[in-house]
Formats: structure tokens, C-alpha cells, sequence
């Protein structure tokens, strides 16, 4: 990548890392198992160095998404969740997966509270007591691996050891990298202090290929990507997040071209509805801790996206999946038990298919089984709910 992807941070977006780094993020073990606390600077620096004394090339330790978003641009309001680190390491086999699996279960045996036993603590018992999930991919374009530990409010530390990967932002806004390598050095050095006057430089990378161009989009909170139909599930999902969280099209007219792709992609990697509906539950559960009440908006907006955008599915199955988004957005409503405002909401009434007339009376006969639901497409259903209502 040219020099136009790289920018050095400034002294005030080292402060805001170095806080990231030194801030105790609890991973929270499961039934009896006690509570880590853990700094990501002493995770990430156990962990590499003991993928070296294992003999696993580490070439450099990354922040990614979010956590680097927020680094850059903390003043703006951006936030974040998850702590996204990278290592960039060599995976030529599948030997060094295991490895590099070994290593981190071990590494989390060393954050355990003072007077546990850890003698007859396996990697089995570890890996089921603290970590959330474990991902691996490995094929023509892809090998690495992601393991995710855990943390009750959704501030999960995932680590991530990527060899090589074929795409590695979704829209320019979280397409940031902040190499840390230079900073685990300074924490290594006893003796240094951080201070405006002798601080160490640290770099930034945009993967969207222009550094300064990014950071605009990421200032005005503009949305913008390249190719989403390299993305696995289009990007839609995170789209429609943005949306949410008040970001704008970078360009209105591009954008209506980029959302096709975004639903064409979405619709390939989940086909079925049933699919489709496990991974929009699992991005609400991960991605709107603490934000119940923003669900419902959020539905809508894709809703909204996959109404006006689809363009790869037969009209049925579009109603399938339209009917699917606006059930979730409705259940929503009751979990939260909000009622809508009824002068806003339309209903429409289909006659029984079959009437059967006995003495001069009609009467209806009802099949067995649940009554089907019948919705009219619209490009968003809203409800005006009164504040207040619970």
C-alpha cells in the first residue's frame, strides 16, 4: 500500500491509546470461575511473547476497527465495543493454528486472582470457563484464526492472528489499524515516561487505501466502502448500523448501486430465512448491549434497505424475508413492552377462503392450524410510540 494509507498519531491520540491499553477489562468466567482482569498492553504482550518462545513468527500486533476509530477520533463521539487486536503471524500448516490456540489458553492461566489452583486447570477447562468463541478459516484466500473471550457487557477482547486475508475492512470508517508495536516496546523500557516531549511514534493504516480521505469520512461521519460484495453478508448489516448511529452516504447516488451488492451478497451467504434471522439476532445480541431501545429503529432501517435494494430474489421470498424483519421489530416492541400508537397502523382483512351457507346463515370455516399473517410491503413501517408507555 502507497504512503497515502499511513499517518503518525498525534500526542493526544497517544494519551487516548495509551488509556485503551491501561484500562482493565474484566473476562468473566463461567458458573464458579472467577473474574480476569485483564489490561489488553499485558495480554498482548504475554501472548507474543510466547508465540515466539513457540517458534511462531509474529510480524506485528495491531488495534483494529472500532477501538482504532475511536483512538483517531475520540473527540467526534465515535465509541466502541469490542478490542480488536491483531497478530500478524505465520500459519503455513494447521499445526501452528493449534499452537496459537495452546498459547492464548495458557497466557490466560497467568491472569487468574491470586490462591486458585491452576494445577489441574486444563486448555479444555480454560477454553470452556472464559473464552465466547473460537473461528478458524483456512483456504485459498484466508488462513487465520479468532478467539474471542468473554465479557458480560459486550466488551468482548478478541484476538485475532491473521497470516493473510482477502478483506479486511467493511466501510472506510472502521477501516483504521493502529500498529502497537512500538508502543509495547515503551512499556518494556521501566525507566521511560510518557510525556508530550518523548513519546514513542506510532503509526496508523487505513485499509481503505487512503488515509486522509478515510479520517474525513470517519470526522463527518460518512459512510463509504469499495466492493461489497467481497464482504462476507455484503456489509448490509453494519450498513444499516451506521444508519442508525446518524451516518450519511458519502455519495446518495453511489450508494443506491452499492446497497444492490450489499443485499445480493447478504442474500448468497444466507439463502434461507431461517439463515438470515440467526444472523440478525446474533448481530443485535452483539452489537446493541445496553441499547435495547435502538432495535426496533435499527430493524426498520433494514427493512427499509432490503425493500428498496433487493433486487436477486423472487417476489416471495422477498415478502419471506421483509415479514421476517418486521416479526423481529415487533417482538422487539413486545420485549420492551412499548405499545404502539393503533391510529398509525394499518391492518388489512382477507375473507375466510371458504364459506359454507346452512339454513339461509353463513358461517366460516376456519382450517386448523395457526392463522397465517398476511403484511403489506411498505419501504418502512413506523409506529409513533408516546413517551412514556410501558
Amino acid at each position: 500500500m502507497s504512503e497515502l494509507g499511513f499517518s503518525n498519531l498525534t500526542w493526544d491520540q497517544v494519551v487516548v491509546l495509551d488509556r485503551v491499553l491501561d484500562e482493565i477489562i474484566p473476562i468473566h468466567g463461567r458458573g464458579n470461575f472467577p473474574t480476569l482482569q485483564v489490561k489488553p498492553k499485558d495480554i498482548i504482550h504475554v501472548v507474543k511473547d510466547q508465540l515466539i518462545k513457540q517458534g511462531i513468527v509474529v510480524k506485528d500486533t495491531r488495534l483494529n476497527g472500532s477501538t482504532a476509530s475511536y483512538i483517531l477520533a475520540s473527540h467526534n463521539g465515535i465509541s466502541y465495543k469490542d478490542l480488536d487486536i491483531i497478530f500478524g503471524v505465520d500459519l503455513p500448516c494447521d499445526q501452528e493454528f493449534h499452537v496459537v490456540k495452546d498459547v492464548v489458553l495458557g497466557c490466560l492461566l497467568d491472569f487468574l486472582p491470586k490462591g486458585v489452583k491452576k494445577d489441574k486447570l486444563t486448555q479444555r477447562t480454560m477454553k470452556d470457563a472464559y473464552v465466547q468463541k473460537m473461528v478458524k478459516v483456512c483456504n485459498n484466500h484466508d488462513r487465520w484464526s479468532l478467539i474471542s473471550l468473554s465479557n458480560n457487557n459486550g466488551k468482548n477482547v478478541e484476538l485475532k492472528f491473521v497470516n493473510s486475508i482477502r478483506r479486511q475492512f467493511e466501510f472506510s470508517v472502521d477501516s483504521f489499524q493502529i500498529l502497537l508495536d512500538r508502543m509495547l516496546d515503551f512499556y518494556c523500557d521501566k525507566n521511560a515516561k510518557l510525556t508530550k516531549e518523548s513519546y514513542p511514534v506510532v503509526v496508523a493504516e487505513s485499509m481503505y487505501g487512503n488515509f486522509q480521505e478515510a479520517m474525513i469520512h470517519l470526522k463527518y461521519k460518512l459512510i463509504s466502502t469499495r466492493k461489497p460484495e467481497e464482504i462476507r453478508g455484503g456489509g448490509l448489516l453494519k450498513y444499516s448500523n451506521l444508519l442508525v448511529r446518524d451516518f450519511k452516504p458519502a455519495s446518495e447516488v453511489e450508494i443506491k448501486i452499492l446497497e444492490r451488492y450489499m443485499c445480493s451478497r447478504f442474500f448468497i451467504d444466507f439463502p434461507d430465512v431461517a439463515e438470515q434471522q440467526k444472523k440478525i439476532e446474533s448481530y443485535l445480541r452483539n452489537h446493541f448491549i445496553g441499547e435495547e431501545k435502538s432495535k426496533y429503529e435499527y430493524l426498520m432501517t433494514l427493512h427499509g434497505v432490503v425493500n428498496q435494494s433487493t433486487v436477486c430474489l423472487m417476489g416471495y421470498e422477498r415478502r419471506q424475508t421483509l415479514n421476517m424483519i418486521t416479526l423481529m421489530a415487533l417482538k422487539v416492541l413486545g420485549e420492551q413492552n412499548i405499545l404502539p400508537n393503533t391510529n398509525n397502523v394499518t391492518c388489512f382483512y382477507q375473507p375466510a377462503p371458504y364459506i359454507v351457507t346452512e339454513g339461509g346463515y353463513p358461517s366460516y370455516f376456519v382450517p386448523s392450524g395457526p392463522p397465517q399473517v398476511y403484511f403489506q410491503p411498505y419501504q418502512a413501517v413506523h409506529f409513533n410510540v408516546p413517551s412514556g408507555m410501558f
